[in-house]
């Protein structure tokens, strides 16, 4: 029925103010959008963004910066066009994308980024396998 639906899932929000906590010291892979919400091609790719921000939720951070309300974080990026879709990993800006990209090649960014994780756990040795 339609009285019983599935809560919407609400995409991150990154600010000036919380950069730092929810990104910078993310275990995961990061995927940022710039945009605006003027923004024509923003508001093709936002609902991408909120797709994605769901079926990875827990494997990777999806999430979206205002560029009118945080001119913090547009002035540090120099974001100088909008939609402007950002992969950090492990801390570090690894691609960057200006206007509309398809939803399977972000897919395909982030799975590469979540296995480069997983293997990465992997090959950590555990204490408890220490011999001493």
């Amino acid at each position: 029925m339609f009285w019983k639906r599935k809560p919407k899932f609400v995409t991150t929000q990154i600010t000036d103010a919380n950069f730092s906590e929810l990104v910078v010291n993310s275990k995961v892979p990061v995927l940022l959008d710039f945009y605006a919400n003027w923004c024509g091609p923003c508001k093709v790719i936002g609902p991408i963004i909120d797709e994605l921000a769901e079926e990875y939720d827990g494997k990777a951070l999806v999430a979206k910066v205002n560029t009118e309300t945080n001119p913090a974080l547009s002035q540090h990026f120099k974001i100088k066009s909008i939609p402007t879709i950002m992969f950090i990993h492990k801390g570090q800006i690894v691609e960057r994308f200006q206007g509309l990209v398809p939803k399977p090649n972000l897919e395909e960014i982030l799975d590469d980024y979540i296995s480069d994780v997983v293997e990465d756990e992997v090959s950590k040795p555990d204490s408890s396998d220490n011999i001493s």
